[in-house]
């Protein structure tokens, strides 16, 4: 089994703690809008990446056709 770099160690035991503490301070109907926020943010960073590398790609293109 590889250990995650933050994590060390981490079990399945430590897991399920960890998942019903968030249950208890989230509850259950928060929890989904949590989930959902953070889906949200990951998406945007990834076409955050992809408009950057975009950009940069446009870039490189113009100082080939330059030189």
């Amino acid at each position: 089994m590889t250990k995650m770099l933050f994590l060390g160690g981490i079990g399945a035991g430590e897991i399920i703690i960890i998942a019903l503490v968030i249950l208890l301070l989230f509850g259950g109907k928060k929890i989904p809008e949590l989930m959902r926020g953070i889906g949200k943010g990951v998406r945007s960073f990834k076409e955050g990446m992809n408009e950057a590398k975009d950009e940069a790609q446009k870039v490189k293109d113009e100082i080939e056709k330059d030189n």
